[in-house]
């Protein structure tokens, strides 16, 4: 039996990259899964998104793991279609037990010369995009009066400052303090809430020709090896990406019994980059 058997998890940013890996991991403890992604473009990011076949990739990988899923493609800045998506999830799967409040972008600019457009949908995603996500979805956590987990997809830039990422920064480190009051909210129904701050993940969002410019400014067109030379500067353990299943891995612990009495945390996932 697996350590989440009987649960539910509800997953944003689904398609690919670490929340697919988190579905993966959840449901395989025995854990079924509402997901969601937006699956098309945003219009200041400068990588090419999910799309549509990715999230029907990881309903496919769910699915041959004999779990249960219910994927749609939601906007997380769309808090209507959020709680249709959840509450639709929660008739057909049962319950909710554990939130991943995981989506998010990386548009890098310089912080005077940044487009305000770029700057707005930067905070409409990765903050209140994230404060939208917990909206729709802990009321049936409340519900199932049973207690459970809420793990929102933080940074390592909420810590540690770099160049041309004061938007991303402002809105990863926003995301601390709504979910330390959310926590002290929350406790007296048992439910948890922690983030997680991962350094860089080898995923779509981090292997693109912006952040290799963002790493390597020095350089007119930086390859990924020039990158990851970059990027080992960062961590004092020798590494310039982590996988998305190392984060999996840490988000499997703060949601099960295993973490059962962590809560108001920042759990560092960095490859000692915060040292």
């Amino acid at each position: 039996m697996g350590q989440l058997e009987g649960k539910v998890a509800f997953i944003t940013g689904a398609a690919r990259g670490q929340g697919r890996s988190h579905a993966l991991t959840l449901a395989r403890e025995g854990a079924d899964i509402i997901a969601i992604d937006i699956a098309a473009q945003a219009d200041t990011v400068p990588y090419p998104m999910a799309t549509p076949d990715d999230l029907a990739q990881t309903v496919k990988e769910v699915e041959a793991l004999d779990r249960r899923i219910i994927a749609s493609q939601v906007d997380i800045r769309d808090l209507a279609a959020l709680t249709a998506a959840v509450d639709q999830g929660v008739a057909e799967l049962g319950r909710l037990d554990i939130v991943l409040a995981n989506a998010g972008i990386s548009t890098p600019a310089s912080t005077l010369d940044m487009d305000e457009d770029v700057w707005d949908e930067m905070i409409e995603i990765n903050l209140t995009g994230q404060w939208k996500t917990i909206k729709a979805a802990v009321p049936h956590i409340q519900a199932g009066g049973r207690g459970g987990s809420v793990v929102i997809t933080s940074s390592l830039a909420a810590i540690y400052a770099n160049n041309n990422t004061a938007h991303y920064s402002a809105a990863k480190a926003g995301l601390v303090m709504l979910a330390k009051v959310l926590a002290k909210e929350l406790a007296p129904e048992s439910i948890r809430v922690n983030t997680i701050h991962p350094t860089t993940v080898a995923t779509g969002m981090i292997l693109n020709d912006a952040t290799y410019r963002l790493f390597r400014p020095d350089l007119e067109k930086p390859t990924r090896e020039d990158f990851e030379e970059a990027a080992r500067t960062l961590n004092k353990l020798p590494v310039a990406a982590l996988d998305a299943q190392d984060i999996s891995n840490a988000v499997l612990y703060l949601v099960s019994d295993s973490g059962r009495y962590i809560t108001g945390t920042t759990q560092v996932v960095d490859a000692g980059g915060q040292l």
